[in-house]
């Protein structure tokens, strides 16, 4: 297993305003994420992450004048792009994230290994092209893409979100990658088993 080569901060000695940020995530989630302790030993930063994280993933569909994209799109985009980038923090994160949104529990593994063989609408495939080519060969960008976005209903708002996701997280998934992240073990179970058969 790859080592941590940054050891986490401890929850007690995080600014306050970090400390309630973190348990706030705890008390939703059951636990608390790696990535939140992980880059929580340079605070400045944190915040400066966390703040652009929100903005491109935290809007509703319909809900806000710039772009139109669903939350479980947004992780569709995280999964597939993290997934050519190898960030197996990111992947298994994220792709537990996107199955509970679309509650598909076949959908993330999909989505990481061929977006073009999962189950997913044409729209969305054209969404994942696009943000593969913006992952791997961004200087290739040309009006043909955006035209190939508008022919799914897509606007250049919507264009600019699945651009500023794929790179932000290409930010994060060389981050996790470089400093030994590791997926949290509850990651991999969330959302693959509908929560009636649980308990049968």
């Amino acid at each position: 297993m790859t080592r941590l080569r940054y050891p986490p901060p401890e929850l007690r000695d995080l600014p306050d305003d970090l400390k309630v940020k973190v348990l706030e995530v705890q008390e939703k989630a059951g636990f608390v994420p790696n990535v939140f302790l992980a880059l929580a030993r340079r605070p400045a930063e944190w915040r400066a992450f966390f703040a652009y994280h929100d903005a491109l993933m935290l809007k509703e569909a319909g809900g806000n004048p710039h772009g139109s994209l669903t939350k479980g799109e947004r992780e569709m985009i995280v999964t597939a792009t993290s997934a050519a980038n190898h960030c197996l923090y990111c992947v298994v994160a994220h792709g537990a994230i996107l199955r509970i949104h679309e509650k598909q529990p076949l959908l993330a593994d999909q989505v990481a290994v061929n977006h073009r063989k999962a189950d997913i609408s044409p729209r969305q495939r054209a969404m994942l092209d696009f943000a593969m080519k913006v992952c791997e060969q961004s200087a290739q960008i040309e009006d043909a893409d955006f035209a190939a976005l508008q022919a799914h209903g897509f606007d250049d708002e919507d264009a600019w979100d699945i651009a500023a996701i794929t790179a932000f997280f290409g930010l994060s998934n060389r981050m996790a990658n470089f400093s030994g992240m590791q997926p949290n073990p509850e990651f991999y179970l969330m959302g693959r088993v509908p929560k009636a058969q649980k308990s049968a």
